[in-house]
């Protein structure tokens, strides 16, 4: 590839360095070979001005010093020193990390208390040993790591997380690597070629999707990235992409109402919209279906709840009727009125529960079913409609009558609920009685 891709450039700026050198050069290539062959010290950035022609070689980037606008300059800095990541092992990781997994502070490379150390700058000049950053000059499999300086622990690794670009989280949506070859060594088709293989994956059709080169990628909501092979025999082939052993970062709460699609809902709504009860996704009976929770991990798909996890219109869910197999739910929209927004920003965060059963007659039960026996949905404590009750949150406010949870406030053989059904007043829940064996 060209020597600028292992750059990172900014244009009409300025760094303040005192490390630098001067070159005279012809453009921002032959500058960057400067760079490259720079003994004075590590060449961390270079600048380039157009109308001079000149090239300064610098031992800092922009996130270790003072960066100002200067029209004529354009900026290059060396991509590896601007991760915080680790590739694979982390040979290469370059970054600041500067303490153990313990949060012990590491011991600079270049001094011998309290640790006399095997991997000093002068032995290991090309393996980054500067100051006291997390490194891995040994290509120890476990990644980069540091001498202490607890007199105590000669050494320890640092909690260095993974690039996503080298692995992947979720089903690899967000893949933006470069590997292009499959799991079975095939090479893959560039997605901007129709031959052997004629698609409608282009650029054109999935603008968002990095649809690059020929890199592997998920642009449709596979199990994870894939590519059209470039052997005539073999259409395409998942890629072998390793998960990252960091979890994803958590992207807020997910929505508790529809906007768009739904793709986001994240709310315990558990019945469609003719009434069936929901299938739990890691069940297979009624329905034998592929959604299952350990091969989405990041769709959502935690009991029954309704969810989107394919894109359809609306979120939906399989339905505990044989004779059903999925059916979409009526969840309510996102109101955008200012009303709405601060309604929802008041609302209580609640963690689901996963309490599926009850003890004696379930009045200590503070699960989070919503669904009777029958299937029918329950109406909220709070609400006289469509039955008005005298089973309010204020009458009873030990029994813990939150939302439209089933639960037994007047002592009744088991939880119960007023139901949405105006045909049906109340009815038992949807629970069985807890196996008096099993742990609490």
């Amino acid at each position: 590839g060209d020597i600028l891709d292992d750059y990172l450039r900014t244009d009409g700026v300025w760094i303040l360095t005192r490390n630098k050198q001067f070159y005279k050069t012809n453009n921002e290539k032959e500058c960057a070979e400067k760079c490259e062959a720079e003994r004075n010290f590590t060449c961390r950035a270079f600048l380039f001005t157009r109308k001079k022609l000149q090239c300064l070689t610098l031992a800092e980037n922009a996130k270790m010093t003072v960066m100002f606008t200067s029209t004529d300059a354009v900026l290059y800095e060396k991509r590896i020193y601007l991760m915080q990541c680790k590739r694979g092992i982390g040979t290469d990781y370059r970054g600041t990390e500067a303490k153990t997994q313990r949060g012990i502070p590491c011991q600079k490379w270049a001094e011998k208390v309290p640790h006399k150390p095997n991997y000093t700058p002068e032995k290991h000049p090309n393996a980054g040993l500067e100051e006291n950053y997390c490194r891995n000059p040994d290509a120890d499999e476990s990644g980069p790591w540091c001498y202490t300086t607890d007199p105590a622990v000669r050494f320890d690794y640092c909690a260095i997380p993974e690039c996503e670009d080298q692995c992947m989280q979720c089903n690899g949506e967000d893949y933006h690597g470069e590997v292009s070859r499959t799991e079975s060594g095939l090479e893959c088709q560039r997605w901007d070629a129709q031959e052997p293989h004629m698609h409608g994956y282009t650029v054109k059709h999935y603008p968002e999707k990095d649809l690059k080169m020929n890199y592997c990628r998920n642009p449709d909501g596979e199990l994870r990235p894939w590519c059209f092979t470039t052997n005539p025999n073999k259409r395409w082939e998942y890629c072998n992409i390793p998960r990252c052993s960091t979890p994803p970062p958590v992207s807020g709460l997910g929505s508790q109402c529809l906007s768009g699609k739904g793709e986001d809902y994240r709310g315990r709504t558990a019945i469609t919209e003719s009434g069936n009860a929901c299938q739990h996704w890691n069940t297979q009976f009624p329905h034998k279906h592929g959604w299952i929770p350990d091969r989405y991990p990041c769709k959502g798909l935690e009991e029954n709840y309704c969810r989107n996890p394919d894109g359809e219109k609306k979120p939906w869910c399989y339905t505990t009727n044989s004779s059903v197999r999925w059916e979409y739910c009526r969840i309510p929209p996102c109101d955008r009125t200012e009303q709405g927004i601060a309604g929802m920003n008041n609302m209580p965060v609640q963690v689901p529960l996963t309490e599926e059963c009850y003890r004696g007659k379930g009045q200590s039960y503070r699960g989070t079913t919503s669904i009777t026996a029958s299937g029918k949905k329950c109406q909220a404590w709070n609400s006289m409609f469509p039955h008005s009750h005298i089973k309010t949150p204020e009458r009873f406010p030990d029994a813990d009558l939150r939302d439209n949870y089933c639960r037994n406030p007047d002592g009744d053989s088991s939880p119960w609920c007023f139901t949405t059904d105006p045909n049906t007043i109340w009815e038992y829940c949807n629970l069985k009685r807890c196996d008096d064996h099993t742990q609490e």
